[in-house]
């Protein structure tokens, strides 16, 4: 019988969709009840990949926004809405002042929207539609709920600091998805690049922190503390996401760069806890950053 090797991008798609399958999986089998030897339902790879895939189509359209590249997000994924706030210029995004914050605007615009290509390439066909993305009316809800009504009409891209306060309320999200899963991964090969992806996503959430703790200053614009401003941020994402979060310092006044539990462990959520943040409410079927709701099967 002769055999036909498989070229390298089969093998390599394949891979992709075995491994992603897996963590979505995993982090889908927890939301669903928290039983993780759950059987799978039929074409639920499928599934949790369009969950992923849904937001990274919300991480890239932030990043992209602020530096002037939104407009090769809505080349991909269909031409569903992506709501900027008045003023930004899609073409050359916000104006940075600090040089530190724009590379590192860059290089994370750089990586989600590679993540977008890569999710997208890996389902073809069956990939989502990018949903309804709303990055000015979700942001000031978000402010003016997380400040107890103090910060009306917040925009993250009107400065730098403001930026960051933005990238904040996402990045801690995807490293506590991911953890979420971790467990459920046997293949070694598989676990090596959920562990990248890990990794990568931490390696934002960190640089984020890091930069925000180097300018706890007043915020004129806000009349708040940046640190109060970043704790007010995470105590509304920990009480509709698992109380899974933290600041940047912890109860003893520590500085806190890589949030974790007692044991030194990085936080995991359900695939339920993102979508309560993410829609800004507990139980929602769609509202937030995706007025419509998510597309595909997990909403």
């Amino acid at each position: 019988m002769t055999h036909t090797p498989e070229s390298s991008e089969t093998v390599n798609r394949r891979a992709a969709l075995g491994f992603l399958g897996k963590v979505g999986l995993g982090a889908a089998a927890f939301g669903l009840g928290g039983v993780a030897s759950a059987a799978p339902a039929k074409n639920i790879d499928v599934d949790v990949l369009n969950f992923a895939l849904n937001l990274e189509y919300l991480e890239a359209a932030f990043y992209l926004a602020a530096v002037g590249r939104v407009a090769e997000l809505r080349r991909i994924g269909g031409g569903a809405e992506i709501r900027l706030p008045a003023g930004l210029d899609q073409n050359r995004g916000m104006t940075f002042k600090d040089g530190n914050v724009q590379a590192l605007a860059r290089d994370i615009a750089e990586d989600e929207l590679q993540h977008v290509k890569f999710l997208s390439g890996a389902l073809g066909k069956a990939a989502a539609p990018r949903p309804v993305i709303d990055l000015s009316g979700a942001f000031r809800a978000a402010g003016q709920a997380a400040s107890g009504g103090k910060i009306t009409g917040f925009n993250p891209y009107l400065n730098d600091l403001f930026f960051l306060h933005g990238a904040f309320i996402f990045e801690d999200v995807g490293v506590t998805a991911y953890n979420g899963a971790a467990t459920l991964i046997t293949n070694p090969a598989y676990l090596q690049a959920a562990a990248g992806i890990l990794a990568v996503e931490a390696y934002h959430g960190g640089a984020i922190r890091t930069m925000l703790y180097q300018q706890r200053q007043v915020s004129a614009a806000a009349g708040l503390y940046v640190g109060q401003v970043v704790q007010a941020i995470s105590n509304l994402r920990g009480k509709v996401g698992g109380m899974k979060d933290m600041g940047l310092s912890d109860s003893r006044g520590m500085a806190v760069f890589a949030p974790a539990d007692n044991n030194g462990v990085a936080y995991g959520r359900t695939t339920r806890e993102v979508l309560n943040i993410v829609y800004l409410a507990p139980g929602a079927s769609r509202g937030g950053f995706y007025p419509n709701g998510l597309t595909g099967s997990i909403k």
